[in-house]
């Protein structure tokens, strides 16, 4: 028989039980248990005090009997058959009776308690006034309002903070594209400058030139040979000298037109070495180095040996008291790496490296970064034109390749020209050089040529005419194309790439092609930028004399022509 002490509960168990019951009949909701009949059995201090009874006279009484007759209708035909299907029902709106006959809108919860055999041991009703829960929803709903207001603001503020960094960053990149276009400016200022001054040179000789002879045929009573004959020669020389200046501009800008071929670089740098050690002077040693199994590179002859010419003029420069200047040939594989801190695009792979190095003064770092702009030079005033590396470089690129210097003061520089490896093999150039005071080549073909510049027209009519062909001249591509129709014996036809009317030379040579397919055909241009180029190189089959030219390159070009 158990003691009287084991069913006393200790201190902390009737504190337990006195704060549960306290928190039951004072909760801010009626709560209130009920029998399996409906019976209630216990209800708490609040839903007593809402009705205005006490708690022990709802003991005894059903849940129904607490609502109104219209409640306890709806009850007894809706949510009596629900507890009992589904054991529970949620936020049922009644009106409870109170005491004093008038009622209070409640929202009722209400859950069944099973045995385990399924039968209902008891219920459990929650009972909460509408009117708190109106106030909770506009509480909960004011929040969400002064969230969604602070989103809003939130939402805002980010859309300015939004724009006020894209203006910042639109400012900033109008500031850069305004710094880039004074950069541009100032480069093509120079550009400009340096050309007008090297122009306005040699203009001023081919004009003085041409008044000398002008002067001396007006003069009666004195034999004008000798002095027409200077004159001449002077005028001439300038020319040449502008027309080399607008090569090199073409070539820095990357514009000119390449014909490249496979070329044996060593075989290329020793036929030029009596040229460059005539050019270097006798107090500067030469030597050449060709590497063993060099690989063809690929490559326009002339403009190669112009590069070579011009490195070696600057070579000279540098070394006023003299020195040595050594070329050498070597194969060259540039890697990932490599190529990826060239500043342009430059594909990984092999090439041909032709490496120039003096002896001369060197340059320091200011001078190495401006190197290949175009008018820039170490130069005294007078020395030259700021235009052969410029020339090289554009040269270098342009055929695919790639140039480097390394310099420093005191310990001379080298030019290191990276030029592609050609994989085909079978026709190597060697570039034959060519003999001194031959006579310009000689023909009786029928020549047809368009050119829209009145005074070249008529010159090159002249020479050729001279030189024995028949030529039938024509201002436009419609002329020509007329003249095609009407000659069925023309040989060649010559022409212009830029020509008026809409059609260029180009197009005129497809056309006339279509009703001649053997005819042969020779261009000239004094800018050809895509009009017969691809990639900067001129196609396959097509040959091209570029402006200016002299009598004897074209006699020279036309034979070749009609030759191949």
């Amino acid at each position: 028989m158990p003691s009287s002490e084991a069913s006393t509960p200790t201190p902390a168990t009737s504190t337990s039980n006195d704060q549960l019951l306290d928190l039951f009949e004072h909760a801010p909701c009626g709560y209130l248990t009920a029998g399996p009949d409906g019976r209630i059995d216990r209800a708490n201090r609040t839903l007593s005090d809402w009705l205005g009874v006490e708690p022990g006279q709802l003991v005894g009484r059903r849940f129904p009997e607490l609502l109104p007759i219209a409640g306890k209708i709806y009850y007894e035909t809706h949510f009596a058959p629900l507890l009992r299907m589904q054991g529970a029902f949620d936020e049922v709106a009644l009106d409870l009776r109170r005491g004093d006959g008038t009622v209070v809108p409640v929202l009722v919860n209400a859950r069944e308690r099973r045995s385990a055999d399924g039968r209902t041991v008891s219920l459990r009703i929650t009972v909460m006034r509408a009117r708190d829960r109106r106030r909770y929803e506009q509480e909960l709903l004011d929040a969400r309002r002064r969230a969604d207001a602070a989103t809003a603001e939130l939402r805002e503020l980010t859309h300015t903070l939004e724009t006020r960094v894209a203006e910042e960053l639109t400012q900033r990149q109008e500031a850069e594209n305004q710094l880039r276009q004074s950069q541009k400016m100032e480069a093509i200022g120079q550009l400009t400058g340096g050309v007008a001054h090297d122009f306005n040179n040699l203009l001023t000789v081919i004009l003085g030139g041409l008044e000398t002879i002008e002067r001396q045929l007006a003069t009666p009573g004195k034999d004008p040979l000798a002095r027409i004959g200077r004159a001449v020669a002077m005028a001439r020389q300038g020319a040449l000298r502008a027309a080399t200046l607008t090569a090199r501009l073409l070539a820095f800008a990357r514009r000119q037109p390449l014909q490249p071929k496979p070329i044996d670089a060593s075989r290329l740098v020793t036929g030029l070495a009596d040229l460059l050690q005539r050019t270097l002077g006798a107090t500067i040693a030469l030597e050449t180095v060709a590497g063993a199994g060099l690989w063809p590179a690929l490559a326009d002859a002339g403009e190669l040996e112009n590069a070579l010419v011009n490195l070696a003029v600057n070579a000279r420069d540098a070394m006023p008291e003299g020195g040595r200047l050594t070329i050498e040939t070597s194969n060259a594989c540039l890697d990932e790496d490599y190529v990826a801190g060239v500043p342009e695009p430059l594909p990984a792979g092999h090439y041909v490296l032709i490496a120039v190095s003096d002896t001369g003064c060197g340059m320091d770092q200011v001078a190495l970064q401006k190197a290949f702009e175009p008018f820039f030079t170490t130069k005294d005033v007078g020395k030259g034109t700021g235009l052969g590396l410029s020339q090289v470089y554009g040269f270098t690129r342009q055929s695919g390749g790639h140039v480097r210097i390394y310099s420093e003061p005191g310990h001379g520089t080298t030019v290191k020209l990276y030029l592609p490896r050609c994989l085909d093999t079978r026709c190597v150039d060697t570039v034959a050089p060519q003999p001194e005071n031959q006579a310009s080549p000689r023909g009786s073909e029928t020549v047809l040529l368009v050119e829209d510049h009145e005074d070249l027209l008529a010159y090159s009519v002249a020479v050729l005419r001279e030189l024995g062909y028949r030529v039938l001249a024509a201002p436009d591509a419609a002329a020509g194309l007329a003249l095609l129709g009407r000659e069925p014996e023309i040989d060649l036809l010559f022409t212009d790439m830029v020509l008026p009317g809409g059609v260029d030379g180009r197009q005129l040579a497809e056309e006339a092609r279509r009703d001649r397919p053997g005819l042969k055909v020779l261009f000239t241009s004094g800018y050809a930028r895509n009009a017969i180029l691809r990639n900067g190189r001129l196609e396959t089959g097509m040959d091209l004399l570029p402006k200016p030219f002299t009598g004897e390159a074209l006699a020279a070009r036309v034979r070749a022509a009609l030759d191949r």
